[in-house]
């Protein structure tokens, strides 16, 4: 069948152009006149919120509030924490005047807001009793980014940001791996995205943490692209802002912090890992619509009618739309393609005749006739599939472009000829990291929490290796 929409460019012509072409033509986002920001149109803004509402029930499930900090960061209270101050530094925006009026103090809209966390912990803790506090915050902020490319990297965006303290070091540890198991979960099994999970190193962990762990997910093209992290702080936060608690034998403790998130560059995942040269490919569990029910010859009687008359009934099942405009269902198939709709349900007058449907997977194509005494079943069981199929697709894809790299040389030949991860040993010497990056454009993605062992020497440098790391080009 000859396709409607036609404007979209091959990706294994242009990856960077495929992407963009998606992004508009599956009505996700649009371009602002704010330089580096987007409008997350309906249908983009849809998938965020079911996103979120699977984040968000698991964050309730393992005891987690949500609460809401202000925007405007007072300049005093960001310097606080050295460190942290210094990794933002580059990419705050100051607000300095109030109306006409100069502040006082400048303020910065927020990059993140450990600084207002660490404030108001401060003046509501006082005892053992009081912790563990498990907040989450849902809201939008801002980085002043060089270079933007919509939900990849835009100078505003949505995301959450956990922000825990605990009485202890052991405590806030299995905090921090938790809510990475959290998120290694949403992206399986909401998301279809396998991950790489590990640590990252001391040159690219978060600002002012003690340890940074992360996800790892992998692009159609081989690139990388960071998912998800989760943060131990240790006590530094608390230090700088007294944050302490008299513990049970009547002591005063200071509290150990965490800090976790995921943001809507998510979907620039959701995207890349699953979308094909038609468009868009959406895991069931975070479609908008999850089967559009399209009418053939709707014109003719009883059609237009049956069509509704499924579409209610599958309501119970699924997230269901009706087409039933007068544009030509060729135009209606392409649409809904390029949407990413797992499920396509086509009925015309012989498949009345029949009392059958003919439905249409957006995965892998295939097209099956089912009775409609079966519909809600089938329509059910499929959905699990798909899910299933894009995650085990997704899966194939990391495997076949994960590499194993001996000496420099055969890292050399894979970093010029190959996208995706490449494992190779690290002496744990930041001056390596920085050679790899410079030599070959590649970053360290994670040091994975498996333990495995490929050789007994750096890659780079041949000294005795100390950790296993994945490496690879990065978003």
């Amino acid at each position: 069948m000859k396709k409607e929409i036609q404007a979209i460019t091959d990706m294994e012509v242009d990856f960077t152009q495929w992407y963009t072409d998606i992004v508009k033509k599956a009505d996700l986002a649009d371009y602002s006149t704010v330089k580096g920001c987007v409008i997350l149109r309906p249908y983009g803004y849809a998938i965020w919120e079911l996103i979120k509402a699977e984040l968000d029930r698991r964050f309730k499930d393992t005891g987690h509030e949500n609460v809401y900090m202000p925007m405007f960061i007072p300049e005093s209270l960001l310097q606080k924490e050295k460190d942290h101050v210094e990794g933002f530094a580059p990419e705050v925006a100051w607000v300095t005047h109030g109306g006409a009026t100069r502040l006082t103090e400048k303020l910065c809209v927020r990059p993140t807001s450990e600084t207002l966390f660490c404030e108001h912990y401060a003046s509501i803790i006082q005892s053992y009793r009081d912790l563990p506090k498990l907040y989450n915050q849902w809201c939008s902020v801002v980085r002043w980014e060089k270079t933007t490319r919509p939900f990849l990297r835009t100078t505003e965006f949505l995301w959450q940001e956990g922000h825990t303290a605990h009485a202890t070091r052991e405590e806030a540890t299995e905090e921090t791996i938790r809510m990475l198991n959290v998120y290694i979960d949403v992206c399986k099994n909401a998301l279809s995205i396998p991950v790489i999970s590990g640590q990252k190193t001391e040159k690219e962990k978060f600002a002012g943490a003690v340890d940074t762990y992360t996800i790892e997910s992998l692009m159609k093209n081989g690139y990388a692209l960071q998912s998800g992290t989760s943060h131990y702080f240790g006590d530094g936060f608390a230090k700088a802002f007294d944050i302490t608690f008299t513990d049970e034998n009547n002591k005063l403790q200071y509290v150990h912090q965490t800090s976790w998130g995921m943001s809507t560059r998510i979907i620039g995942a959701l995207i890349m890992v699953h979308g094909d040269n038609s468009g868009l490919v959406l895991p069931p569990a975070v479609a908008p619509i999850q089967v559009v029910v399209v009418p053939i010859a709707s014109h003719k009687e009883g059609v237009a009618e049956k069509a509704a008359e499924l579409a209610n009934r599958l309501k119970s099942v699924a997230r269901v739309k009706i087409d039933d405009s007068d544009k030509k269902p060729g135009w209606k198939f392409s649409e809904y393609e390029m949407k990413g709709v797992p499920i396509r349900l086509e009925i015309g007058p012989r498949d009345i005749e029949e009392n059958t449907v003919v439905l249409a997977r957006r995965d892998n194509g295939e097209k099956i006739t089912v009775p409609m005494d079966a519909l809600e079943a089938k329509v059910t069981e499929l959905l699990e599939d798909i899910s299933k199929n894009l995650y085990e697709s997704a899966q194939k894809n990391l495997a076949e472009k994960t590499y194993t790299a001996r000496d420099l040389d055969e890292y050399a030949e894979i970093a010029a000829s190959k996208n995706g991860f490449i494992k190779a040993m690290w002496c744990g010497d930041e001056a390596c990291e920085i050679s790899l990056k410079e030599k070959f454009a590649t970053t360290s993605r994670c040091m994975p929490f498996c333990g495995e062992k490929i050789g007994d020497t750096c890659v780079c440098c041949k000294k005795p290796a100390q950790k296993l790391v994945y490496w690879g080009k990065a978003y």
